[in-house]
């Protein structure tokens, strides 16, 4: 019963979308003069892209032999920047899942990878501003990024490992916003909707050109405060950042620092529900979390220091970052207690030798990165009675935190260099090949070691070799084919290791790497200066992949298995336009993923779905402007996707709706005010935005927010 009421809630069907979106398109009277009168077009054309992310010189996609996407935030004015789903709408091959948990990071799935996350980005490398975001073990924690500032993002949709190593199944890099030109200007965001508030303030300026060494100073500061009980119970959030970087160029040398300080002293953890719990109520809790009182407290601060020199004939970029993190995060089965440590940095060059026959582009770099975590686990007593008597577990009466279960000290290292050759044939034909190695180290050190508890000291390291080779043809100056073999390979994290099914000490000496060879072909295009398309096909053959499942009788405790071998084949297309007032865009992607050996005990899973990965999911948009007004239609439709490996339990499909609607009101002297409003979840469709694999209690499901109504007033002034 409970299933056929989410079922239900899926009601439009991802066909039924598409059309209702191209029928949007066709009838817009903006896009009729494309076909009408080409001759006297005077609408606005495609702007070209230069990306980074592929860690050459700022390139053309065109010339790449990767799936390589940038996300369209300037065609979705208003954007919340509550999360990263607000950010990476409308990429083929990603997905986000939201949780509508504060505790929780959304997860990030591109091509599978990353969709067994229990907390943080997995599989997926994350940087920002060519900084990485994830650790040297390949988890990503996302709650601290500063999402006000960032201006654009790029997308390498596929396994990358020749170029950034451990978890590279894709890359995400967030570009920050650039100061203004001017010598100061400002910007105040207030964002209210579904429970929570958030309020942003941005200053930043740029300094008159000077003469000397120093050149073109420049600044920006951001500072964020975010706060409510949230839209469902025990799901408050308190929590506050400031983001600062400063920009100068130093006898050609172009320097920037950036800091970034963020403090959450309370962010509840409201947990997941069964299928009956979803149809009867999204806004409940798990009341398991309730009693222990699950939540978390985060501390985090980074700074980072970046260099870039141009070279005659290529460019030169370094880095240095450290950063810290302190976490107080009691879960129903213990209070775990993180003081980490990070520090890293990397070099990377690229040149171009063009008095060749044949020009060639070389590149090369190094990272490294170290990580240091304190950790220790106590057992939550916050469900006993004060009442009760006292016990060896929970010694004091009221007090929440028990008897130490844990205390140890955890290193990740991780050291990889790669290098990249492409050589320019004849006739635009682009031949590159590229290979990287890397050594993850991990160690940990047992400082809690009784009659009862069992040395769980160790040692683990693993290396990888990673190749890629590519051929692109820039047939037209707008229209380019690629073919690419490339690879991937994801360690487990330290928390993975040590986290043992049967409770064994030490370090998990049977789980190994997920290790992932593709083959993809592409292409994409300009069409008539209006329309940019893009297709990708691609099968990946990943071996011993990581698979998550909760230690019975241990709620909330997660462990880790290899599966022997699965298959992942899918297709990727997206498609955008723009003309005069009127932008759109479309996305879709389809997964086959397969175990193809797989087996438990006895028991084997072959031939069944890769939980978590829907095989159909499309997202769209479509904005209009006129005469101040704009308006934005948005809408998500996913197929429905397994939530255990057995693929005996699935989330429903579901498609959701979201409008906006502002007025950019005409400027009063040098201010400019812009009030939103926003409807989400417009037709309150009860669905699952996001699946706990594998998960116990039958707690498969975190449930989408229902209908909200949300308002944004922005004030720029100059």
């Amino acid at each position: 019963m409970a299933d056929r009421a989410i079922r239900r809630a899926g009601a439009p069907t991802v066909a039924s979308a598409l059309g209702a979106l191209v029928l949007l398109a066709s009838a817009s009277p903006a896009a009729r003069p494309l076909h009408a009168q080409p001759s006297r077009d005077t609408t606005q054309r495609l702007q070209s892209v230069r990306v980074t992310v592929t860690r050459d010189a700022a390139r053309s996609p065109f010339e790449l032999p990767f799936a390589v996407s940038t996300a369209p935030l300037s065609a979705r004015p208003a954007l919340r920047r509550t999360g990263v789903s607000d950010l990476l709408l409308a990429v083929p091959g990603v997905q986000v899942q939201d949780r509508a948990n504060p505790s929780q990071d959304q997860r990030i799935s591109l091509r599978g990878f990353g969709a067994r996350s229990a907390f943080g980005v997995r599989g997926v490398r994350v940087l920002r501003d060519g900084v990485p975001l994830s650790l040297p073990d390949g988890q990503t924690p996302t709650d601290w990024l500063d999402l006000e500032t960032i201006e654009r993002v790029d997308i390498v949709r596929g396994t990358a490992a020749a170029l950034y190593g451990n978890a590279a199944g894709g890359v995400i890099d967030m570009r920050s916003r650039a100061p203004s030109a001017t010598p100061v200007s400002g910007q105040a965001r207030v964002w209210d909707g579904g429970g929570w508030q958030r309020g942003n303030v941005q200053l930043s300026g740029s300094m008159a050109d000077t003469s000397g060494q120093w050149r073109q100073p420049a600044w920006l500061l951001s500072a964020t405060r975010t706060a409510g009980n949230g839209p469902r119970t025990w799901s408050r959030l308190d929590a506050s950042s400031v983001f600062a970087r400063a920009l100068v160029t130093v006898a050609g040398t172009r320097l920037e620092v950036q800091g970034t300080h963020y403090a959450a002293p309370r962010a509840e953890n409201t947990g997941a529900l069964t299928a009956a719990e979803l149809a009867r109520d999204p806004r409940l809790p798990d009341s398991l979390n309730i009693t222990r009182r699950s939540r978390k407290a985060v501390v985090q601060s980074q700074i980072a220091l970046l260099a870039e020199r141009d070279l005659s004939s290529g460019t030169v970029r370094g880095s240095l970052f450290t950063g810290s993190r302190s976490l107080d995060n009691p879960l129903p089965f213990a209070i775990v207690d993180v003081d980490r440590r990070v520090v890293g940095g990397s070099m990377h060059g690229a040149w171009r030798v063009g008095a060749l026959a044949w020009p060639v582009r070389l590149g090369a770099g190094i990272d490294a990165q170290r990580q240091v975590d304190a950790r220790a686990n106590f057992e939550n007593c916050a469900a006993v009675a004060a009442t009760a008597p006292v016990t060896a577990l929970c010694p004091v009466v009221r007090a929440e935190r028990g008897a130490t279960r844990l205390n140890q000290q955890e290193r990740a290292t991780n050291v990889g260099g790669y290098g990249r050759v492409e050589v320019e044939a004849p006739r635009r034909v682009f031949a590159s090949a590229a290979l990287r190695y890397d050594q993850v180290g991990f160690r940990v050190r047992d400082q809690f070691i009784t009659t009862t508890n069992a040395d769980d000291s160790g040692n683990r390291t693993l290396d990888a070799v990673s190749p890629m080779f590519g051929l692109t043809w820039r047939a037209r100056p707008w229209w380019s084919l690629y073919a690419s073999l490339s690879t991937a390979f994801e360690t487990p994290t330290v928390t993975e290791l040590t986290n043992q099914e049967n409770g064994a000490a030490g370090l998990n000496s049977t789980l190994a790497p997920q290790r992932t060879r593709t083959v993809e072909m592409g292409t994409q295009a300009v069409l008539g200066q209006h329309l940019r398309a893009d297709l990708a096909v691609f099968r990946a053959r990943v071996l011993d992949e990581l698979v998550p499942f909760d230690v019975p009788n241990q709620p909330g405790r997660r462990a880790f298995r290899n599966a022997g071998r699965s298959t992942r084949t899918g297709a990727e297309t997206s498609v955008r336009g723009q003309w005069e007032a009127f932008e759109f865009g479309t996305a879709y992607t389809f997964s086959r993923f397969r175990f193809d050996r797989y087996d438990v005990g006895a028991v084997s899973f072959a031939g069944k779905r890769i939980p978590g990965v829907p095989e159909h999911y499309a997202q769209s948009f479509g904005t209009v402007r006129a005469r101040g007004l704009f308006g934005t239609v948005e809408w998500t439709a996913s197929s429905r996707a397994s939530a255990n490996d057995a693929a005996s339990v699935y989330g429903a499909g579901f498609s959701v709706w979201n409008l906006r609607a502002g007025y950019d009101v005409p400027s009063v002297g040098r201010v400019r005010v812009q009030p939103t409003v926003s409807l989400e979840n417009a037709f309150d469709r009860r669905y699952a935005s996001s699946l706990v694999i594998n998960a116990t209690r039958n707690r498969f499901f975190e449930p989408g927010l229902p209908r909200r109504v949300s308002f944004l007033m922005s004030l720029t002034w100059r």
